[in-house]
């Protein structure tokens, strides 16, 4: 009995166009997926679509200096049209934008808020004074606790992929000002994570350790250090407004109702498709709200009837094993996943894909620079796809992938079979004699077809890719090893079970490379003259018949046209690294750096007696703001140095440091005090003072030279 699935894949920011990360993170697998259990006969729904109402979507609104609406309805065009042009086939690709998502959004938070769901808690939110305006997570930039990457958002970080919370970060600044934000007390709404998490989060969890590692393994580490309160509501302009009163200013968190737009698509889908006979069997007419009740309905159940599948990428791993799990749990109207295959991030020439520095390869791009050529790139993403841990793309491994494998051996293969099925039988599939041995051929195309599935139902699509590629393989060299264009002039009838058996596997690569290169099945079809829609469970061809014309199946890829895709890179790291030195030299323009001091001799600098020494004992110098008393270890004595680095560095800090010290400077007392040497510091242009010190730990006394 065909089994109904409900696919869904990550809604994508509708703040930029999509990439190749994006493709092969889970737009590709979720198609393939899709289009496998399709040609199974399984009642499939894939939904997908653009998420318009990410703190991103404003951020890109300003630096283009337009509306957040007019941001969207750029790139929700752009997104929407290059899967299509991809092959990527959704059954509806919507949009949070559209009224269908607000009222289902707003209703879903009306229930869990009408049931007591939520804890309201007034909290101090970070404020940017400047621009007087609360700042969302993706407001807030600082340094990464766990990475060091001083671009990581409030939300996370982009460069290890953690999920951070704006106090987690170090020297936190807004995206808006660059003003250093102040907290202010705000009202919002939070999800207790922390209850759900002993309610259902940890049986959920470690009821699917079947999972992927990544996703199993990331939904456990949460929940090992312990869930905590959410906040479901921001203080934005943009996004969904609170349906409740008195909260102008005030939307649902992003992460709050993006998830819910799986379920207000799948919604639209069966409004935009309803069955007339099935609304005809309730007795509904063209009243509205009865109607869209009665397909709310429809929909809502066979959300909770499907095996549902989330296809996503590794940073929103935990928003869909532990977040939305809990919103669908609290509800009650909605089951759970069932799986979530999640990607890990693919690179782009051994370096992490930037939209901010233009290092991608844009579909929409690639689609014009290579026509026609879109399951080259969708073959190359799934055989290199990063499903285990983060893979990389080159230019270079693309074109081997094409001109070897795609051009030398599947496209050779079916090339060579039509050929000479039209030379020497004039397009028609010859009678195959006695001793054609049916079993055998028979059972390497249905052992193919098995393992093929087998993988796919697990997710291993990268397996699945090269289980039917083998088939190809395994013609290719039957076919180079049967020799048929010379046998013919000495056996000619043998040379029939050759091709006739060169045929049936040539068929039979129809199905097996549908769901990964669906414009290469179709193209193979016509050439085989078959209905691919009907080729389902018969790819048997039938003697005597007729075929298409033959083409080429794939083109091979010149050496030029990817020296200039490695160029077209190279030129937007170039812009990049001048627009990074334009940036630097303003601001050193801006704050001006001391001139340099007048030249020495080399006889100056070698009687300066500098070493390296650890700070043992600090404290403030009474009635001196500036000034620290310090005892440090200088490796051949202990001594009193008196610093005036108060104003940058707590005593209780900096003891332990090592330091670079100049012994030989002549004594002298300061506010009564003997000072003993002089500690070495570094002043940026903003006047701060850091030690000069190694990057290791060195013995007290090493010479500084």
């Amino acid at each position: 009995m065909p089994q109904k699935h409900l696919i869904t894949a990550a809604l994508l920011y509708a703040n930029g166009p999509a990439h190749i990360g994006h493709l092969a993170g889970c737009y590709i697998p979720a198609d393939i997926y899709a289009r496998y259990l399709r040609s199974k006969g399984d009642e499939v729904l894939f939904v997908t679509g653009s998420d318009e109402h990410g703190v991103p979507i404003t951020i890109k609104a300003e630096k283009e200096g337009i509306t957040p609406q007019e941001v969207v309805d750029k790139y929700h065009k752009i997104i929407k049209n290059t899967f299509e042009n991809f092959g990527i086939s959704p059954d509806i690709y919507s949009r949070t934008s559209n009224p269908v998502h607000h009222q289902t959004s707003q209703d879903f938070f009306k229930t869990l808020f009408d049931n007591g769901k939520f804890t309201e808690e007034t909290t101090e939110q970070y404020y940017d004074p400047k621009a007087n305006k609360f700042l969302a997570d993706r407001y807030i930039i600082g340094t990464c606790p766990k990475c060091g990457n001083d671009k990581a958002y409030g939300d996370q970080c982009e460069r290890c992929g953690s999920t951070l919370s704006p106090d987690e970060l170090i020297n936190p600044h807004s995206a808006l000002s660059g003003e250093k934000p102040i907290k202010k007390e705000t009202k919002n709404w939070y999800l207790p994570l922390d209850k759900i998490q002993d309610s259902f989060l940890n049986s959920y969890i470690s009821s699917h350790s079947h999972w992927k590692s990544n996703v199993f393994g990331q939904a456990s580490s949460w929940l090992k250090e312990g869930l905590k309160p959410r906040a479901m509501t921001r203080d934005l302009d943009w996004g969904i407004k609170l349906p409740l009163p008195n909260t102008e200013g005030k939307v649902l968190y992003v992460w709050f109702d993006a998830p819910i737009g799986y379920i207000s698509m799948t919604k639209e889908y069966f409004e935009k498709h309803s069955d007339k006979a099935y609304l005809e069997k309730y007795n509904v007419g063209i009243r509205k709200p009865r109607k869209d009740a009665l397909l709310g309905k429809k929909a809502k159940d066979f959300w909770n009837n499907a095996k549902l599948t989330h296809f996503i990428g590794k940073d929103n791993i935990v928003f869909h094993s532990l977040i939305f799990p809990a919103m669908c749990h609290e509800h009650g109207d909605y089951k759970v996943a069932d799986e979530i295959p999640a990607n890990e991030f693919l690179n782009l020439e051994g370096e992490k894909i930037s939209t901010s520095r233009n290092w991608a390869v844009w579909a929409h791009e690639y689609l014009e620079d290579f026509p026609n050529q879109q399951d080259a790139l969708r073959y190359f993403l799934t055989s290199n796809a990063p499903e285990n841990k983060d893979n990389n793309f080159t230019w270079k491994d693309f074109q081997t992938a094409n001109n070897s494998e795609l051009v030398g051996i599947l496209g050779n293969f079916v090339n060579r079979v039509l050929v000479l099925t039209e030379k020497y039988y004039e397009g028609k599939v010859p009678t195959p004699t006695s001793n054609y041995d049916q079993n055998y051929f028979a059972g390497i195309i249905n052992n193919c077809k098995e393992k093929t599935s087998d993988l796919l139902e697990n997710f291993k699509f990268r397996d699945a890719l090269a289980q039917a590629m083998e088939l190809a393989r395994f013609g290719n060299k039957f076919l180079a090893d049967s020799e048929p264009w010379k046998l013919i002039k000495t056996d000619p009838e043998k040379t029939k079970d050759i091709i006739f058996a060169s045929l049936q596997i040539t068929s039979a690569l129809v199905n097996l490379i549908e769901p990964f290169m669906p414009f290469s099945a179709e193209k193979l079809a016509k050439m085989l003259n078959i209905d691919k829609s009907s080729w389902v469970n018969n790819s048997h061809l039938n003697l005597d018949h007729q075929l298409g014309k033959p083409e080429l199946l794939f083109s091979k890829i010149e050496d030029e046209t990817i020296d200039f895709q490695i160029q077209k890179l190279k030129n937007s790291k170039a812009n990049m690294i001048q627009t990074i030195e334009n940036k630097l030299t303003e601001e050193v323009l801006e704050k001006v750096l001391p001139a340099q001091k007048p030249n020495i001799s080399f006889d100056d600098f070698i009687k300066m007696d500098i070493r390296i020494g650890t700070i043992l004992e600090a404290e403030k110098v009474e009635k001196a703001d500036k000034l620290l008393k310090l005892k440090i270890d200088t490796g051949i004595d202990i001594r009193t140095v008196v610093s005036g680095i108060a104003l940058h560095h707590k005593p209780e800090e900096i003891i332990g440091k090592q330091v670079s010290i100049l012994l030989n400077l002549e004594p002298r007392k300061i506010k009564g005090i003997e000072s003993q040497g002089m500690i070495l510091m570094a002043e940026d242009a903003d006047g701060k003072l850091d030690f000069v010190k190694p990057n290791s730990t060195l013995k007290n006394g090493s010479e500084v030279r």
